[in-house]
């Protein structure tokens, strides 16, 4: 688990290919890694990875196909900045939100606009994620905690701190920049709550919450 508050930026050092999977090695900066050892969990972008190997500078770690397919680490090039978080403790002060480092989808960073010292960014998450979203709730993007302003279907907003902007990958996005989106836990888990027993029904049944199940269960008219 983490918290979304970024600790350091690293870079990517390389992407090796290792029979269809991949390798990743990773630069992490000023990340302190004296109480890192082998086989624990740093988020990278988000992305709960485990350190297989120690580095004087950094670490690497084993990617799965289903990571690579599923967020923006396969197609990041070697010298691109990431955000890194270590994996909390129960002493770590909670900042942000609890994050498990289990990407949901990639979003794309749509408009992007200077209000006073802040920036305002609209981004676009897949349509199936956009019932996780809510105004005024949490979601995470690359790894850092946020909180959203304004829902628009698939499309919300985001206000950025000079703080968050100094200190996380975000001050390098622009308009068509991919983000790793993972939204609040805790709305996943009450969907599956909410449903029910129908939450045990095969693959071919009809599943999620629609407005028509709502209104069948009681929760709408």
């Amino acid at each position: 688990m983490f918290t979304g508050i970024i600790q350091a930026i690293g870079r990517i050092e390389r992407l090796e290919p290792r029979g269809g999977d991949a390798r990743l090695t990773i630069d992490t900066g000023k990340l302190d890694l004296a109480r890192v050892a082998l086989g624990d969990s740093i988020a990278v972008n988000g992305v709960c990875l485990t350190a297989v190997e120690r580095r004087p500078r950094g670490f690497a770690a084993d990617v799965s196909r289903e990571t690579l397919d599923l967020t923006t680490l396969g197609t990041l090039m070697p010298g691109h900045p990431v955000n890194l978080e270590t994996a909390l403790t129960l002493a770590t002060p909670l900042g942000g939100h609890l994050v498990s480092g289990h990407v949901d989808g990639v979003g794309e960073v749509i408009e992007q606009r200077e209000d006073a010292r802040s920036w305002r960014l609209r981004l676009r998450a897949p349509l199936e994620l956009a019932r996780y979203i809510a105004a005024k709730g949490s979601i995470c993007v690359d790894g850092t905690s946020l909180t959203v302003n304004r829902v628009d279907g698939a499309l919300f907003e985001l206000n950025i701190v000079p703080h968050t902007l100094k200190e996380t990958i975000i001050g390098g996005y622009r308009v068509g920049t991919r983000v790793n989106l993972e939204v609040d836990l805790i709305a996943r888990y009450l969907e599956r709550l909410i449903l029910g027993a129908a939450a045990s029904e095969t693959a071919g049944a009809p599943s999620g919450i629609t407005q028509t199940w709502l209104a069948e269960h009681g929760f709408a008219r």
